[in-house]
């Protein structure tokens, strides 16, 4: 079949949703075929090796909901100085059995007004210091030689103030202040800040910013210096879906979409998970499967279970490949200041009551901060209030509450709700930074076996494990970063440190921190991917463990049984597990144990596989 017949067949498929979504819209049927004549554009200038793997993925649409994918995120300064220094670094990422990269934002940001790489000036342009799309292009390709999948931020809900648009916006071209939120009073903006939240309340209160020269508002929900998107207008929608093609076709697999709760505003609403934010997302999944059908969308859904489940759409029509698992993230947490697992383990019930067609993103840190939204009504029922909790939590993992390790820092402290969020590295949070600060041998062990515990609890759940890099070597916070006037007053560069290489290369060394973490590491990698329980369509449960500190989950397909237990306690715990009879071999120690009384040393876990009788 000749590749323009291709398209057409794919479009034909998908054409009739496609135009009543966005004639629903933006009833605009000029725009509408502007973007088809465009899709069509970008298809044939899709590279044919592109053009090769869209067809293959085609061929095996669940490809990316096997047992054998492993991410790493990281920014590409602080991993390899640049693009061609992460190429460089391959072997690397393959030898930490990685092989789906998150490329952290690259494009081009104005210096000192970033916020991380969220304020793209320009969706073309990498940032000069980091390389070229030419660069980018070449890492792409040598990854997928290698088996290796990238991932990189389509930042769609804002730009930069720097962007070329706002530039002319704010020169008063009506054309281009209409792809904004502009008001020349504040008799409407007033009228939004009534009901909707405020991102950063102490950082950057308010969801507007007055511009003195142009004597405008205009809305700005995360800082003044992103400039929200007016999605209502079908020019934004074209040139940003222009834009996420571009970038998919240099060889990206997966598509992060920051912020998409947000992306549609709407007035007396409070501007979160509105039908039309569902309805672009679903556009571009059908978009994506015209154009580049290999490309994933992964949606930033950072809210309560409720909010962020329906970003799949449904098993007929789909949104989102995959989303982020934040609130098992917090959940897991809150589990190892409290020692109490029951609030994690009703989290996991709720996840494993999904279709299995759902496909979460599980991790324990990331760049981002850890904000505490948990789940309250159930926690008040166990002696557990709102904010008393939210402010133990937050001097626990500072190393002032409940006998903790955890060093860090607190992000966007309000003392007016005395809400705040925390950040830190993972190795922080378990104590390998105290430990290794007061040369305690013994705390090291313990903290480096908490470290395992809770990677191996991650590795568990249905989904895809996600490390942030230095985590597979126990690499601690930055505390660099306060010397840094362009970085001091975000706390989050506390956890965004450089990667050390000097401690990368003692991973061979089982003496060394890292060497323990590196090789604990690569056997709970081994073991998921060569175990056929931990597939998708597996069926997972969490068992009845009789121990509130020990949580306890059973994985199950194909006649095979595998049952993970884990003793968020610093002390030695006893459960009796409700697991079908049998002899069960751990795959972590190689010695049988029993599950209807399992004993378990502090921040101990097992994976107990049941033997199959002769």
């Amino acid at each position: 079949m000749q590749t323009n017949q291709i398209f057409e067949k794919r479009l034909s498929c998908r054409h009739d949703e496609l135009r009543w979504l966005y004639m629903e819209l933006y009833g605009n049927p000029s725009m509408f075929a502007e973007l088809c004549d465009n899709m069509f554009q970008f298809y044939k200038e899709r590279r044919r090796e592109l053009k090769a793997r869209d067809s293959l993925r085609e061929t095996e649409p669940g490809w990316y909901k096997k047992n054998d994918l492993l991410g790493m995120m990281f920014y590409i300064d602080n991993f390899a100085q640049n693009l061609t220094g992460v190429e460089k670094k391959l072997d690397y990422i393959e030898q930490c059995s990685v092989n789906y990269i998150h490329l952290m934002p690259f494009l081009e940001t104005p210096d000192g007004r970033s916020d991380g790489g969220y304020a793209v000036s320009d969706f073309r342009t990498v940032k000069k210091e980091l390389g070229t799309m030419e660069d980018l292009e070449r890492l792409t390709f040598a990854c997928h030689k290698k088996g290796i999948h990238v991932c990189m931020d389509f930042v769609m809900n804002h730009t930069s103030e720097d962007h070329e648009w706002a530039k002319k916006a704010r020169q008063g071209d009506g054309e281009y202040m209409s792809r904004y939120f502009f008001y020349d009073n504040y008799e409407i903006p007033s009228q939004y800040e009534q009901t909707v939240p405020q991102v950063f309340p102490t950082t950057a209160p308010g969801n507007f910013t007055w511009l003195d020269d142009c004597r405008h508002y205009v809305m700005t929900s995360f800082y003044p210096y992103q400039w929200d998107l007016n999605y209502k207008n079908p020019r934004v929608f074209n040139e940003m879906i222009y834009n996420f093609l571009f970038l998919a076709n240099k060889g990206i697999d997966i598509i992060r979409l920051d912020a998409v709760p947000y992306i549609w505003k709407e007035l007396h609403t409070n501007c979160r998970n509105l039908p039309q934010a569902h309805t672009i997302v679903r556009l571009m999944r059908i978009i994506s499967e015209i154009v580049c059908p290999s490309v994933l969308l992964l949606g930033e859904v950072v809210m309560e279970p409720e909010k962020v489940v329906p970003y799949f759409g449904t098993v007929e029509k789909p949104e989102c490949h995959m989303l982020y698992n934040v609130t098992t993230m917090a959940a897991t947490w809150h589990t190892v200041a409290t020692r109490d697992v029951r609030l994690l383990k009703r989290q996991l019930d709720i996840l494993h009551s999904l279709p299995k067609e759902y496909i979460f993103l599980n991790y324990l840190r990331c760049h981002d901060d850890i904000g505490w939204g948990l789940d309250y009504p159930s926690l008040e029922k166990e002696g557990f209030a709102e904010i008393p909790h939210k402010q133990y939590l937050n001097d626990y993992f500072r190393g002032l509450a409940g006998n903790s390790v955890s060093r860090g820092e607190l992000y966007n402290d309000d003392p007016v709700t005395k809400d705040a969020r925390f950040c830190g590295a993972t190795a922080s949070m378990c104590g390998i930074e105290k430990a290794g600060f007061e040369q305690d041998d013994n705390a090291m062990a313990k903290a480096i076996q908490l470290d395992l515990m809770l990677h191996a609890c991650m590795f568990m759940q249905s989904g895809i494990p996600m490390l942030y890099s230095g985590d597979e070597i126990g690499q601690v916070n930055d505390y660099s970063y306060k010397e840094n006037p362009k970085k001091a007053g975000d706390s989050r560069y506390l956890h965004r440190g450089a990667m050390n290489w000097t401690l990368a290369n003692r991973i061979t060394d089982l003496n060394t921190v890292e060497g323990k973490l590196f090789h604990g590491l690569e056997l709970l990698e081994q073991i998921r991917k060569t175990e056929r329980v931990f597939c998708a369509e597996a069926d997972a449960r969490t068992v009845e463990t009789q121990n509130n500190a020990i949580l306890s989950i059973e994985r199950s397909y194909g006649g095979e049984t595998l049952i993970g237990a884990f003793n968020f306690s610093e002390d030695e715990k006893t459960a009796c597990l409700n697991a079908p009879d049998g002899i069960y071999t751990d795959l972590i120690s190689g010695g049988d144990k029993t599950p209807d009384c399992l004993r378990l040393m502090p921040y101990e876990f097992c994976y107990l596989k049941k033997r199959k009788l002769s």
